[in-house]
Parts: C-alpha cells; sequence; structure tokens
C-alpha cells in the first residue's frame, strides 16, 4: 500500500506518532501543515521524506494564486526552503526538493497552469520512482538471506519509511514472499521507539514472525547465535560512513565483533558521496523525547540531555549496501571517496 498519495491538492499520508495503537490519516493541504508533519514526524523515514518534500512544493503549486510563472517560481522556491529547513540529516528531502525546484526553473515559457502541472507531476514521479526502488532493493536483498534465517533490524525502515514496501523491510518482506521461513529480532529503537511502535507493527500485521527486544539486547542475542544477519535503512550514505537512527553503530561494532553480516538497504537518493561524515549535521531533537515516554515523565526534573537523532557508522563496519541496482560491497566502497557509485 502507498504511505503518501497525492489527491487533487491533498496530501494523504498516515499520522506515524499515532501507531500501533490508532491509525489516523493525515489531510495535508498546506506547506506549513507538511513542514509540520515533517518536524514532530508525523511523516519520517528518508525516502518517505523524500517525496513528501516533493509534494509539499507540489502543494504550493496546486494552490497558488501566483499570475504568473515568475511569481510562482518565487513562491515554489520558498516553500522548498521551508522544507529543507525542517531536518538536517536525511539528504532524500534536500534531494527531492532540489529535483523539483530545478524541473520548475527549466520551464520555458508557457501558461501558469503549465508549470503547476509541471512540479506536480515531477513529485509524483519521484513517488513512484521510489516505490519501484524498494521493491528492487527488495529483490535484490533478498538474495542474502538463506531459508531458516533470523534478521536483526533496527529503527523502522518499512513501508512506513518509503512510499511502499520498505527497505530493510523490504528485503524481508521479499525474502518471505520467496516462501523463506524466516524471523525478525526487532529493536526497540530509543528514544523514540520506531522499533517497537512501528516495525513490529509492520510485520505482525503481515504475518511475519518478529520478536521485539530492547536496545541493549542486542548483544546478548548475537553472542547466543540467534542472529544471522543484520538489516537496517539509512538516511544518507557519505563517502565514508552510513547515518541512520542513533544506536546503529553500536549494533554494526556488535555484528561485526560476533562475525555477523550488517547490511545496510536504501535507494541511491540516500547517496551524498560529495561529503564526508565529519562535514554532516547531525539533528538533535527535543529532551522531551528523553525524559518522557508517552508523556509519561520518567527522568529527575531539569536533567541535562543529549539527544542526537541519529549516529555515523564508518564503512569498515558495512558489509554491503543494498541498492536498487544491486549490492555494493566492501571493495566497491573506494569508489564512494572519488564521488562515483
Amino acid at each position: 500500500m502507498r504511505m503518501i498519495k497525492w489527491q487533487n491538492g491533498v496530501v494523504i499520508t498516515p499520522d506515524q506518532t499515532k501507531l500501533p495503537l490508532e491509525e489516523i490519516t493525515l489531510q495535508i493541504t498546506t506547506v506549513d501543515q507538511m513542514c509540520e508533519a515533517i518536524k514532530v514526524l508525523r511523516i519520517r523515514g528518508a525516502p518517505l521524506l523524500g517525496a513528501a518534500a516533493a509534494f509539499g512544493i507540489a502543494l504550493k503549486a496546486y494552490h497558488s494564486k501566483a499570475t504568473n510563472t515568475k511569481r510562482l517560481l518565487v513562491e515554489l522556491e520558498a516553500a522548498a526552503t521551508s522544507i529543507k529547513a525542517t531536518r538536517p540529516t536525511a539528504v532524500n528531502l534536500f534531494w527531492a526538493a532540489d529535483r523539483v525546484i530545478n524541473k520548475a526553473r527549466s520551464f520555458q515559457g508557457g501558461k501558469i497552469e503549465e508549470l503547476k502541472t509541471l512540479v506536480i507531476s515531477e513529485a509524483q514521479k519521484i513517488a513512484d520512482e521510489d516505490a519501484a526502488q524498494n521493491h528492487a532493493i527488495g529483490k535484490n536483498g533478498a538474495t542474502l538471506v538463506k531459508d531458516g534465517d533470523t534478521i536483526l533490524t533496527h529503527c523502522n525502515a518499512g513501508e512506513l519509511c518509503a512510499v511502499e514496501y520498505g527497505t530493510a523491510l523490504g528485503v524481508v518482506r521479499a525474502a518471505w514472499e520467496q516462501g523463506k521461513k524466516i524471523k525478525v529480532f526487532a529493536d526497540e529503537t530509543r528514544p523514540l521507539l520506531q522499533g517497537a511502535r512501528l516495525t513490529a507493527w509492520e510485520l505482525m500485521r503481515d504475518g511475519i514472525p518478529v520478536t521485539l527486544i530492547t536496545d541493549n539486547m542486542a548483544a546478548h542475542i548475537m553472542s547466543k547465535g540467534l542472529v544471522n544477519l543484520v538489516v537496517v535503512g539509512a538516511d544518507r550514505v557519505v563517502q565514508d560512513a552510513v547515518f541512520n537512527k542513533i544506536g546503529t553503530y553500536g549494533v554494526a561494532v556488535l555484528a561485526k565483533e560476533h562475525k555477523i553480516p550488517f547490511y545496510v538497504a536504501a535507494p541511491k537518493s540516500t547517496f551524498d558521496l560529495a561529503h564526508k561524515a565529519a562535514e554532516i549535521t547531525v539533528e538533535e531533537r527535543k529532551p522531551e523525547e528523553v525524559t518522557h515516554i508517552a508523556g509519561k515523565q520518567i527522568a529527575p526534573s531539569g536533567v541535562s540531555v543529549f539527544n542526537p537523532a541519529f549516529d555515523a557508522t564508518p564503512l569498515q563496519f558495512v558489509t554491503g549496501i543494498i541498492c536498487e541496482d544491486g549490492i555494493y560491497c566492501k571493495a566497491d566502497f573506494a569508489k564512494f571517496k572519488s564521488g562515483r557509485s
């Protein structure tokens, strides 16, 4: 099923902050609403953020009262700037916004309605391409999964993080659809519990065996030989590292110590090979995400909190990166340093 849809000037998507207890659908009609949804994680997941950014600009085009293409382009660029300011780490958001704006800038003459149609069409293309890429990622990654394997994953890289099917969970789904009898361990993923709330919900809905564990159990189950491979998503792939939800780096270190393959599943729109890890801004989120759970305070009032949303896993800990056009292994990583892939 599509996680984000365009319907005549309305963007339809689930409110992920309400899952798994409530299934509430958002109907977004303005750029401000889209920015708010992204900031508070009603919409989250790198590939989905790309589609959301594109549709956010499409909303501005659809509802604009501009009377000429020059004025409309100014409004579209302002919308893109607002959307790109919401979250600094996930590169898909920037990539999609820039792609739509560059398409709009390439428009030569014509009527304002033609420019609006062009922008909306480009946003829809981004969504359609992401859906196809996720299915391809799943198919490629499933070749790494053996019948009877148990897979550990961190955070949520399923349907809810993408337009359709998912990245890391796309690999799981494809292997399951091939008839492989697999199981999944899902890290709960503090502080916002995307593994507990979202990954477990998705897999249970699909009938795929899943066991929820706390984040600090990963080393224990690896030491007991209960994990065959790790598959996670990514928010940005740079020359020397993979950025993903906080805690991913620790899982990768544990996997290497226990000689367990560690794979990253991500579309190539997540690649940012012009930069290194040290150059990337890691989003820091509000302390209440750590001091409270479901609105209930669990820590002393006034305690100092450090709450980065992501960490960087050096490529030396990554066995391979599963993309829509194949699997990049360690021998391929040297190309990343030159900005090639």
